[in-house]
C-alpha cells in the first residue's frame, strides 16, 4: 500500500509529518529521514488499529502539489 504523506517544517526545528488519508495519523523527527522513519512506524500501528477493530484500510486518493510563483 503507498500513501500520500506531507511533511511540513516545525517552528521548533525538525519536521512534522501527516498522512491525510489516515487522520490523527502524525509523527515528527529531526530530519526529513527521521520524519519518514517515524511517520511510517506510525502509519503501521495505525493500520494495525483499524484491522484490530474490523475496518478496512482506506484507500489514498490523488493529491497533487505544486508551487505557484506570484
Amino acid at each position: 500500500m503507498e500513501y500520500t504523506v506531507i511533511l511540513h517544517p516545525a517552528e521548533e526545528g525538525g519536521y512534522w509529518a501527516e498522512v491525510p488519508v489516515l487522520q490523527g495519523c502524525l509523527s515528527q523527527g529531526e530530519t526529513v529521514e527521521d520524519t519518514l522513519r517515524n511517520i511510517k512506524e506510525a502509519m503501521e500501528s495505525h493500520l494495525l488499529a483499524l484491522k484490530a477493530e474490523g475496518r478496512q484500510p482506506p484507500k489514498d486518493k490523488t493529491m497533487v502539489f505544486s508551487h505557484v510563483e506570484l
